[in-house]
């Protein structure tokens, strides 16, 4: 009766028609984009050995977890079934005490457990294994934005929210946010590594804790003021491209402002951004001392 009457309320019908309608309304792109829900809900393969070590982990993890509870509710439904009060079924209420069931359900989760450790043990070694690296960078965070130092390289930069994005999220800025290229995951100055190079990072801050992640290159690691924490990954050889992230711990009211891109580029090229980032800067760094002696 409640189902016949919920049908046949006005209130009902108009309220999915206005549903079916907005649905149509969407645009073509929207309904053809090519973006899995999977995808969306799982962890990246990424681009780096350890997002792939980590999300093998994961997965092993997941089957584990999917394994025992297709067990678990097999036994418990099957029991429910077959053995309900309508079949005969009288309940056993002197089985308080088992040895031989209590040893097996207490090695099984051990032996579980064991076998899980294992990998994610490799996975940890491997995580904090930043020796022979081929590039150190230095990044410090600070609200609300990001600098990059190359000691070697003698090149610096800050990395901040880019100004589109920045513009559309003012208030009544009446610019619309789907209309601006990775709004709020977009900055003035990414971060440009070479593929196929071991890069370690010197993480830190100069005012709250930060977290600098990029779920594609497997990294998030907080940064602390006071502290260096360290971490490093190594972009495949095969795949330049651009990779995003953002800080991940709460920082203020700017958190949502703090986005990271890593551009992953030939080496060939990395060598020449690098030239041009150095000789732009030196020139900068004269240019302000010119100034200075010429003001004073």
């Amino acid at each position: 009766m409640y189902r016949a009457r919920l049908w046949t309320r006005p209130r009902t019908w108009l309220g999915l028609t206005a549903l079916l309608a907005a649905v149509a309304a969407l645009p073509a792109g929207a309904a053809t984009a090519p973006v899995s829900g999977w995808d969306l809900l799982n962890l990246p393969r990424g681009v780096t050995s350890i997002s792939r070590d980590v999300y093998s982990i994961h997965m092993m993890a997941f089957w584990v977890c999917v394994a025992i509870g297709i067990l678990v509710f097999g036994v418990m439904i099957w029991s429910i079934v077959f053995h309900r009060k309508s079949r005969g079924a009288v309940a056993d209420v002197t089985l308080v005490h088992n040895t031989k069931v209590e040893i097996v359900w207490t090695t099984i989760p051990v032996l579980i457990l064991v076998g899980m450790a294992i990998p994610a043990a490799h996975g940890l070694v491997l995580i904090n294994d930043d020796a022979h690296s081929q590039l150190d960078i230095k990044v410090t965070g600070f609200q609300w934005g990001w600098q990059y130092t190359y000691p070697s390289e003698g090149v610096s930069f800050i990395s901040k929210l880019d100004t589109r994005s920045l513009a559309a999220s003012e208030l009544d800025s009446g610019i619309d946010p789907a209309s601006v290229p990775h709004y709020l995951r977009n900055v003035d100055h990414p971060l440009v590594v070479p593929v196929g190079t071991k890069v370690r990072l010197l993480i830190t801050a100069v005012d709250v804790i930060h977290s600098w992640w990029v779920p594609d290159l497997g990294i998030k690691k907080d940064a602390i003021p006071g502290y260096i924490n360290t971490s490093w990954f190594e972009v495949d050889a095969n795949k330049p491209g651009v990779y995003r992230g953002q800080c991940a711990e709460l920082c203020g009211r700017g958190h949502g402002y703090m986005p990271i891109v890593v551009d992953a580029v030939s080496k060939a090229d990395f060598d020449a951004w690098v030239k041009r980032e150095a000789a732009a800067q030196k020139a900068a760094a004269a240019g302000t001392a010119a100034n200075g002696a010429a003001s004073s």
